[in-house]
């Protein structure tokens, strides 16, 4: 049984009614609060038929404890994301070359929302995460991705080398990002069948993810600082993989 979930904040539960609102099944609306916003939620909940129920402060507090929820709760369902299992099958049936995003040990959930929200705009097919060493994909992943954690899959695997190589024999190029590496992001070519990998915070990339790739890159830093935020890292590459796509796709 799919066990049900918390999305809150403003940004995160409209891009959810707009996107997938069959997901929701009660929306939980701050009985003292009423303005723009809020209306338009409102109304994207009632043109899906969805429940709404005014509360308390106090009880949207003990709903989502601990968080800036906004005024609004919505109750959903878990997230149909795409299993291990069902990753080469859905990659298969991709009608362009694949855009995968691999995140391997992002133990901020915040860094976690930061980045599926960068995969997203960038276009992102699925994004692969071990079950191990990964932030869970809770209601501050999903609030920081903004809606995206909502409509990009999401596989989590539980042998992140194996699935890999899987990609690997399935034609797709791997390439992880890293400081000391002699090659730069930008004399790479990113325009085919594709796996960014970005490691986790402080450490980077483990070693046994290194050897799987086909090849490590850089982002060239101009000034004194010696690395990026990860998910300032994960747009980067995200975009100059973008950017060398779109003019591929232009010849």
């Amino acid at each position: 049984m799919k066990k049900a979930e918390r999305v809150f904040g403003l940004h995160a539960v409209t891009s959810l009614l707009e996107r997938n609102p069959a997901r929701v099944s009660l929306l939980q609306v701050l009985e003292s609060r009423d303005d723009p916003r809020i209306r338009r939620v409102l109304d994207l909940a009632g043109k899906a038929n969805v429940p709404v129920r005014r509360v308390s402060r106090r009880e949207l507090d003990e709903l989502v404890p601990g968080v800036s929820h906004q005024g609004v709760v919505a109750e959903t369902g878990e997230a149909n994301n795409v299993s291990e299992h069902e990753l080469t099958g859905f990659i298969e049936q991709l009608e362009h070359p694949a855009f995968l995003l691999i995140l391997d040990g992002i133990q901020d959930p915040h860094n976690l929302g930061a980045c599926i929200r960068s995969a997203d705009a960038a276009g992102v097919d699925a994004v692969i995460l071990p079950r191990d060493r990964s932030a869970p994909m809770n209601a501050t992943v999903r609030k920081v991705a903004c809606g995206a954690a909502e409509v990009v899959p999401v596989v989590r695997v539980t042998n992140l080398a194996r699935v890999m190589r899987q990609l690997r024999d399935a034609g797709i190029w791997i390439y992880g990002a890293a400081g000391e590496a002699e090659t730069c992001l930008y004399d790479t070519d990113l325009s085919g069948s594709l796996a960014l990998v970005l490691g986790g915070e402080g450490k980077g990339l483990r070693r046994l993810t290194r050897e799987h790739c086909d090849g490590l890159a850089s982002i060239p830093l101009a000034g004194s600082v010696s690395s990026l935020n990860v998910s300032v890292a994960t747009g980067i590459c995200l975009f100059e993989a973008r950017r060398q796509r779109a003019a591929m796709q232009e010849k």
